[in-house]
């Protein structure tokens, strides 16, 4: 005998379930305002903050124009030099790529290990009949026991002592480094130039250096096929072509790749050249 319930409890159960079901979409709902509520509050805290970092930082303050004064000296850091003078038979050309070889065989070695201690460093060369002849440098920036440190490494090269032992170098010097005699960054460059360039001269001339030794490791590679020599007279014929490549690179490309850029940097104006004429590159 089947039991049905009654018509009261029908419409008693049914109110129920309506009841449950308003309930439920009361909450769908509230949890909906609640979400708004929470990304309306994100986007407001964000702009905020945005506009409270534009007011904090402020306009943009342009640099502090004053005259180039000397710099205090650095009684911690100085130049120094280490000087290697070849060999110059009279009658004889420069062995030019002895200066190759200083450079990247003994000298970039101990430039590398030592690079954080430099501030700045650059390679001179020059060739003249005189008391001084044919003689290659290495000028770096740095305190005196980073100079101490260099020298005692440069002198434990045994390539270099084959070098002298052969006679090719005549002589190697080094600066004192108990003692700073050049503190000032304009202390080693030319004392006839205006105090701006001196100041300034060797944030080039370090980036030309390093242009250079750049120059010579890439061409070594390409010359002896990525395979170092070990002996001599192997070594100096591989810094001869590479010499050979450079001077080449120089002539058919320096005119634009160097001189040309940096007269556009000075706007492409006319300088005076040693036969007093002047010239755009």
């Amino acid at each position: 005998m089947d039991h049905f319930p009654a018509q009261g409890q029908v419409d008693h159960q049914e109110g129920i379930s309506e009841m449950l079901n308003q309930s439920n979409r009361a909450r769908a709902a509230g949890h909906k305002v609640e979400r708004a509520r929470c990304w309306w509050s994100a986007i407001m805290m964000g702009v905020v903050l945005a506009l409270a970092g534009c007011s904090s930082l402020g306009p943009s303050r342009p640099p502090e124009i004053k005259p180039v004064e000397r710099e205090a000296a650095a009684s911690e850091q100085g130049w120094w030099y280490a000087r290697f003078v070849m060999n110059w038979p009279d009658d004889t050309d420069p062995s030019w790529y002895m200066d190759l070889l200083l450079a990247h065989r003994v000298v970039s070695p101990v430039l590398a290990h030592y690079r954080s201690d430099i501030r700045f460093w650059r390679f001179h060369r020059r060739a003249i009949r005189d008391q001084a002849g044919h003689q290659f440098s290495f000028i770096f920036y740095a305190s005196p026991a980073t100079a101490a440190q260099i020298y005692d490494a440069l002198e434990a090269d045994e390539y270099l002592r084959e070098l002298r032992s052969s006679g090719q170098i005549q002589q190697v010097t080094y600066d004192d480094p108990s003692k700073i005699t050049r503190p000032n960054i304009e202390d080693a460059s030319d004392p006839s130039w205006a105090l701006p360039i001196k100041k300034s001269w060797p944030h080039f001339i370090l980036g030309v250096s390093q242009m250079w030794l750049d120059l010579i490791a890439d061409y070594a590679g390409q010359v002896s096929n990525g395979k170092t020599p070990t002996k001599r007279d192997e070594v100096q014929t591989l810094y001869k072509k590479v010499d050979d490549r450079i001077k080449e690179a120089w002539q058919e490309q320096g005119r634009h790749a160097f001189l040309h850029h940096l007269n556009a940097i000075f706007e492409y104006e006319p300088l005076a050249v040693y036969e007093k004429r002047m010239m755009r590159f």
